[in-house]
């Protein structure tokens, strides 16, 4: 572990370590296990912390513990239920498991609040192939890049405002035409280190 790369001084001077931050770098070096402690000790000090919980589904994720992360990501929804992040990856890990009509809702969800900029475009454009493959509703050319009928990138009203960013969100590639709805996103592609691998 490396641990003694993230200690901050508390209030009382003494040194106390930021068990988040060790746990997403140990994701970024694949020590998922290791960072499932880290995380589970974050959870400690903040026991309400949605981030926490999505970083833990995704380390769930890759060592096979679906269930598990489902579980995380349904906890982070309830503490935060605009993250796009957990809206994104609860949703690939359901129609995983078979669970199509709830992960429509997750797809919707994330569609819904996801904007061009703050999102991986790649994100979005992949959750709106899935969800018409899933739906049998292919998605119009101004969806598929993202804005409206006259080109202007889509708002949204309810969305959390552009500081409450998900530096977290993971990132996906658009799928082969042929994939099936809940193949996976590519793992070598970029900001892979901090998503869902199903």
């Amino acid at each position: 572990m490396v641990w003694w790369k993230f200690w901050e001084r508390d209030s009382s001077g003494r040194r106390a370590p930021d068990y988040y931050e060790e746990g997403v770098a140990l994701l970024r070096q694949e020590l998922h296990h290791d960072a499932l402690t880290s995380f589970r000790l974050a959870l400690r000090q903040r026991p309400d912390d949605a981030a926490t919980l999505e970083q833990m589904a995704v380390a769930y994720t890759h060592i096979g513990l679906a269930d598990n992360a489902i579980k995380s990501y349904q906890r982070a929804l309830e503490l935060r239920p605009t993250s796009t992040s957990a809206h994104y990856g609860l949703a690939f890990l359901l129609l995983k498991a078979g669970h199509v009509e709830a992960a429509v809702v997750h797809l919707e969800a994330f569609l819904r609040r996801a904007k061009p900029g703050r999102d991986d475009a790649r994100q979005i454009t992949h959750a709106r192939r899935t969800l018409g493959r899933v739906t049998g509703h292919a998605p119009s050319a101004s969806e598929e890049r993202g804005t409206d009928d006259l080109g202007v990138a889509e708002a949204d009203a309810d969305a959390p405002p552009k500081d409450e960013v998900d530096a977290d969100a993971p990132a996906a590639d658009e799928p082969d035409a042929d994939a099936s709805a809940a193949d996976a996103p590519d793992a070598d592609a970029p900001g892979a280190d901090a998503k869902p691998e199903i």
